[in-house]
């Protein structure tokens, strides 16, 4: 019978008990343990978000009242813990290394550390991991990436996340100003969001979206969080990003981990790179064999503290989707922790949601062994504008067709609608109004006559010319119900100069054909029989990313705009496809 620790304890509380970092400084932590003798493991959290504001009991009590001390700490430059400036990222490690070891020989701690928490508190776990601190035994980082450029500043393709990340650091920016006694600054500053109540930060309001140049933003905010100028400075993959992209240091990581992330979380994409990167490269067999996997149907701020949502935007998925992530953490945390015998290990190390089916499934592996690749093509008459238009989605290769055309004007965006992102619309939304824009081309399957299980990661190959010296392309896979109702599966971005590396941009050539490839990231969803399967392409997504101005100049600095007139090939040398990851039914 599998052991598990049962709540016995009363909670005592310990507030700002103060920690010292290599280079001197003072971190502050709040403190809950057990009211008992003895020493009990840790459970460490490292935040920016004021500890203070953690919610009881939440993802605290749950744990001390089963024998664990539980550590809240406010990150280097936040609220109650020194520092003279807040930088996202780069003290977390040599931070966090210290803040294990201090947390191990406290009077209360048996020697035994693991972390926890969501989005930045799991970042810095993130970030802490290939430090290997001797006390810390294992780490349960949820919807966080490793990768900070392709999962953070930027996305993958090398747009800017725009659409989150300005108003998140504007958030973040108010703790500074106030410690700076620059309040007028932040409120100046703060005029520009919009009057709209969300759980992390309020989102800009469309005139800020589209203020240019987007250096304005960062000149402005340079007194408060100039790490915003130094992520606009750097808008390629590089040394910069490397010195703090844990994915490329998996090698260096020798801890079990548990991984959490959700198909429509923003990080999805970098939290299954981590996954991948430390299963594959981590420095011992044991910490390679000890890597777990868990992907859920929601958003990225799902209330993990409680019993996780039951869906994201307009969808819910039912009751299968409502799951309780404490009992998997404390069952973790036993093994690892206090040695129980829980039986996680004997579990699939991979737990997917499929949606549509709206059920959980064990799963050996990601990506699933068994995946069939199947491209399948874009075909039209040349007509494929809007979803009123001639365009088809289908297995079967072109052969002779005309292109399709649309014109990309950077002063008309295509809207944000959905989507793998935060603060700004989120997760499944109906895509018709979308749709109906002619600088959307739609290409749509005939209504499917049984079902198709759609399970991995998502590529488009598209063949495309525009007349502009840069531009962007955008993909995303729909479903569409036979009520008319257009739910997003997954998208994504590629931006011209990058379309060979996000290390260099290269110009495009006006007129000629480039085969772009656009990661739509991954998901897990089943298409019904008289469902039908749907694919839009643009060149934006906006507010979510910036804008491409078409002119080839820097984008954090330009300010000028052209349109860009687009075509898009679907020929037998051009066959331009989605790869769906099908799985055999």
């Amino acid at each position: 019978m599998a052991e598990q620790s049962e709540p016995r304890y009363r909670v005592i509380v310990e507030k700002d008990v103060p920690s010292k970092t290599r280079d001197g400084l003072t971190l502050r932590a709040d403190v809950y343990r057990p009211d008992a003798d003895g020493r009990f493991p840790v459970l460490l959290s490292r935040l920016p978000y004021d500890k203070n504001l953690r919610t009881r009991p939440g993802d605290i009590d749950y744990f001390v009242e089963r024998g664990y001390v539980v550590i809240m700490q406010d990150v280097r430059g936040r609220f109650a813990s020194d520092g003279d400036e807040y930088y996202p990222l780069i003290w977390e490690g040599q931070d966090g290394y210290d803040a294990v070891e201090w947390a191990a020989a406290l009077p209360y701690s048996n020697g035994r550390v693991g972390t926890m928490g969501q989005s930045y508190l799991g970042i810095t776990q993130h970030l802490l991991s290939p430090t290997r601190p001797p006390h810390l035994v294992t780490c349960f980082p949820v919807s966080c990436p490793g990768d900070f450029y392709n999962n953070f500043a930027y996305h993958t393709g090398g747009t800017f996340e725009l659409g989150w990340r300005l108003p998140n650091i504007i958030f973040m920016a108010r703790n500074t100003a106030e410690r700076m006694g620059r309040v007028d600054l932040i409120a100046a500053i703060e005029r520009n969001l919009a009057d709209v109540k969300n759980v992390l930060a309020r989102p800009m309001t469309d005139a800020a979206y589209r203020r240019l140049p987007l250096m304005a933003w960062a000149d402005e905010l340079r007194p408060i969080a100039r790490y915003l100028t130094d992520y606009l400075r750097h808008p390629e993959d590089g040394p910069f990003w490397w010195s703090m992209n844990v994915t490329r240091q998996a090698h260096n990581i020798n801890l079990p981990m548990y991984h959490v992330t959700s198909w429509y979380d923003y990080v999805l994409g970098g939290t299954l790179a981590q996954y991948q990167a430390v299963r594959d490269h981590a420095m011992t067999p044991e910490a390679r064999a000890n890597q777990r996997l868990l992907i859920g149907p929601w958003a990225h701020i799902f209330p993990y503290t409680t019993p996780t949502s039951r869906g994201t935007g307009d969808i819910d998925f039912g009751p299968a989707a409502k799951i309780e992530l404490h009992e998997i953490q404390l069952r973790w945390f036993d093994h690892w922790l206090k040695g129980l015998d829980t039986g996680i290990l004997d579990e699939a190390p991979v737990k997917i949601f499929v949606m549509g089916e709206n059920r959980w499934r064990d799963e050996r592996e990601w990506p699933l062994a068994r995946t069939r690749y199947t491209p399948w093509y874009l075909h039209s008459g040349g007509k494929a504008n809007s979803a009123d238009g001639d365009g088809r989605l289908d297995p079967d290769a072109p052969a002779g067709e005309p292109v399709d055309r649309f014109v990309y004007d950077p002063d008309d965006p295509a809207p944000t609608c959905g989507g793998n992102t935060l603060i700004i619309s989120t997760g499944v939304q109906d895509q018709r109004e979308v749709e109906s824009r002619r600088d959307v081309l739609v290409y749509t399957s005939a209504p499917l006559g049984a079902p198709i299980e759609v399970t991995g990661p998502l590529i488009v190959k598209l063949f495309a010319a525009t007349d502009a010296p840069d531009t962007d392309f955008t993909a995303k896979l729909v479903d569409v119900r036979p009520d008319g109702y257009a739910q997003n599966i997954a998208d994504g971005i590629i931006r011209g100069r990058y379309r060979e590396s996000t290390m260099r941009a290269v110009p495009l050539h006006p007129g000629t054909v480039y085969e772009f490839t656009i990661d739509l990231w991954a998901t897990s969803h089943v298409f019904f029989a008289g469902h039908r399967i749907r694919l839009d392409i643009s060149s934006s997504n906006f507010p979510r990313f910036d804008r491409n101005l078409n002119t080839g100049e820097d984008q954090a600095t330009g300010t000028r705009m052209q349109k860009a007139h687009q075509t898009i090939l679907h020929d037998a040398q051009h066959p331009s496809h989605i790869i769906l990851p099908i799985i055999p039914r």
